[in-house]
């Protein structure tokens, strides 16, 4: 009978597998990129400034859960919110706009709100407590 010779089995050399790993990750991290969110920006007051403000001056915006919105006791739709902003504006410089939420309305609504403000070039929005609904 024949026996045959065995071969050794070969083994894959992996003393190098951290070098191409670490290589990998270099790599990714150079050509990932990182996208920066802008989010809101809005201009805070210090602390301490605390201003009576004439209640003629103040436009109430009030947002519920179902996404209704109130100027000024008055049922609006969203994208009506520009058109009044920028007429408020044009016969009052000082006008603010007080943003009120309940807290279960939905952030995309009250981005839009904040949007429409924004486009209305409003300065001065006020971001307030809830009232109790």
């Amino acid at each position: 009978m024949i026996k045959k010779k065995r071969r050794d089995l070969q083994e894959i050399n992996s003393s190098s597998m951290a070098d191409i790993a670490f290589l990998l990750l270099v790599f990714f991290l150079v050509t990932t990129t990182i996208s920066m969110d802008k989010g809101i920006s809005l201009v805070l007051p210090s602390e301490g400034n605390e201003m009576e403000v004439n209640k003629k001056n103040i436009v109430n915006l009030l947002v519920n859960e179902a996404g209704k919105i109130l100027l000024d006791d008055k049922p609006t739709r969203i994208k009506d919110i520009k058109g009044i902003a920028e007429r408020r504006i044009s016969q009052n410089s000082k006008v603010i706009f007080s943003v009120q939420t309940h807290p279960r309305t939905k952030y995309q609504v009250y981005i839009k709100v904040l949007d429409q403000l924004k486009a209305a070039k409003a300065q001065k929005i006020s971001i307030a407590n809830p009232p109790s609904f």
